[in-house]
């Protein structure tokens, strides 16, 4: 049975038996009241019976004085009579329910209107002088009606009297039973009450019990007791607890096995990080090594070269000097000064290239392996001195705007590097069939520019990003209106020694690496938005706190 059945039933039967107590006490009710007016209607029948002679009595002192003194005027015969009537008709409405004394108020009622009919008679004969036959009417009694009314009236007042006593007993029975009945009703309703409860109790709450122990042990991890019986939600509420243990069981097991393969994984990750970090650390000595062996060969090939050019010059003036046939000297000039000269200038750009080129391998490589000086770097003055820095020609080259920049945590030196990298990049690039434009600043806090909203990219428009970005970080943009990035340049545009545009573009290709590199070991990151033939923006963000871990 559900619970809301058994909760109806709970109310059900105690109500009904409330009801049938409550139909008791309303029983009892009537009868107290029943009995009450009975014997406030005996009072009231006891008071009209005792004020019915009064009138009578009266009337026959009126009619004796008139006979004594002849006069018929003392014999009133309509007020009195009419107070009789209205007395004696309202005492016969009155025990209309008992018979008996209805016939003796009829009794009383004929003697009463017989004497009536006398004392008219004797009043009809005073008025006429005759008043010799009534003489005896005028003595000491009383006239055999009146005396009747009285007798008859007398038992019907000793009647009324022993109905008042029943009546009045019966009332104090009626209203002791009322009482008792209301008592009874009270304390049977609260037993009622008190025994359904329990059972109630006694049935769902053992079930609620075993329900809570079950949830206690399921929070416990333990094994669940038996499911319980019965088709309530109780039951159903355990079934659900035990398909819930069930599943955490499973699900136990499988995070066994998850965990036991992501323990096996992160050993494993563990070893792959060391193994990049030894070759990364492999790679970087020996870049370094390659770069600092590499540099003795160059020396010697520079050396050797301008040896060359001075030995060529010296064999140029001996040919001079000699003095051979023209034809001759101009074969020996077109070796000297054409195909020797040529080979020479080639020979010293490539040691140049080759020389700036291992410049850029130890740059990178000591970009990874050098220790940071950590301090609170005002950006602000460090673009001032980047800006002075700059060649006047490539200086003026472009109208430089420079907006708010809040300070950094970082290695002044290291973040001089990404922005005079990012700032040079921005200058070569510019787009010569409009004047250069070069804006430098900071991202709000909500995400858009110091000086300009946050800027939404075209169709034409690409983004690529390196790093993640560390927490509490500030980001700063170097914006130009250049020529601009191709879309398909993009993925490999922060890769080494990749140059923009192909070959047009001056450097070696390691400027954003080495600002990606950087930003990285500063927790930041560095990623760019371009648009082709618009221009593009360099974002880079930095902390601005110290790192948790440094």
């Amino acid at each position: 049975m559900k619970l809301f059945a058994k909760g109806l039933l709970l109310i059900a039967i105690p109500s009904a038996v409330e009801l049938a107590l409550l139909g008791v006490v309303f029983d009892t009710q009537g009868q107290a009241a029943l009995a009450a007016k009975r014997a406030e209607n005996t009072q009231q029948i006891l008071w009209q019976a005792n004020s019915l002679v009064d009138p009578l009595l009266r009337e026959a002192a009126r009619v004796r004085t008139g006979i004594v003194l002849e006069d018929p005027s003392f014999i009133d015969r309509h007020a009195v009579w009419t107070e009789f009537a209205d007395r004696i008709t309202l005492l016969a409405r009155m025990v209309a329910d008992n018979p008996p004394q209805l016939a003796r108020v009829e009794r009383m009622r004929d003697a009463a209107y017989a004497w009536r009919k006398e004392a008219g008679d004797i009043a009809d004969a005073l008025r006429m002088g005759h008043s010799a036959p009534f003489a005896q009417v005028a003595g000491n009694g009383m006239p055999p009606e009146i005396e009747t009314v009285r007798e008859v009236l007398g038992d019907f007042i000793a009647e009324e009297t022993r109905l008042d006593e029943a009546r009045a007993a019966m009332l104090r029975e009626t209203r002791e039973r009322q009482q008792d009945a209301l008592i009874f009703a009270v304390v049977g309703s609260m037993l009622i009450w008190a025994f359904t409860a329990m059972a109630f109790a006694r049935n769902v709450g053992v079930r609620l019990a075993a329900l809570g122990a079950n949830a206690e042990r399921l929070g416990d991890g333990a094994p669940l007791a038996p499911p319980l019986t019965g088709n309530d939600e109780i039951a159903a509420l355990d079934a659900v607890l035990h398909q819930t243990s069930a599943r955490l069981r499973v699900a136990e097991r499988e995070q066994a096995a998850l965990k036991a393969q992501l323990q096996a994984r992160a050993a494993d990750l563990a070893s792959a990080n060391e193994h990049l970090r030894q070759e990364s650390q492999d790679n970087e000595m020996f870049i370094y090594s390659v770069s600092h062996d590499l540099r003795s060969p160059l020396v010697n090939l520079q050396g050797f070269s301008k040896e060359l050019q001075v030995s060529c010059d010296d064999l140029r003036a001996q040919v001079a000097a000699v003095g051979l046939p023209e034809h001759e000297y101009r074969e020996m000039a077109e070796v000297l000064d054409g195909d020797v000269d040529e080979s020479l200038q080639f020979l010293r750009q490539a040691v140049s290239r080759a020389a700036a080129i291992i410049d850029a391998l130890l740059r990178l490589s000591r970009a990874g392996r050098l220790e940071y000086r950590w301090q609170r770097v005002n950006v602000a003055r460090l673009v001032e001195r980047v800006l002075g820095g700059l060649a006047e020609e490539r200086a003026q080259a472009a109208r430089i705007e420079v907006g708010e920049l809040p300070p950094a945590w970082g290695d002044p030196a290291a973040l001089e590097q990404i922005f005079g990298n990012l700032i040079e990049n921005a200058l070569r690039h510019l787009d010569p069939a409009r004047p250069g434009r070069v804006e430098i600043g900071a991202l709000a806090a909500g995400g858009e520019s110091a000086g300009e909203p946050g800027k939404s990219t075209g169709k034409d428009s690409g983004k690529t990003e390196a790093g993640e970005p560390g927490e509490r970080t500030r980001t700063y943009f170097v914006r130009d209106n250049g020529v601009g990035i191709a879309q398909a340049y993009l993925p490999k545009l922060f890769r080494a020694f990749q140059r923009l545009h192909g070959g047009e573009s001056p450097g070696q290709g390691t400027g954003l690496a080495l600002a990606r590199r950087i930003a990285e070991r500063h927790g930041g990151r560095i990623w760019v938005e371009s648009t082709e033939g618009a221009g593009s923006t360099f974002f880079v963000a930095l902390p601005d706190q110290p790192l948790r871990t440094t």
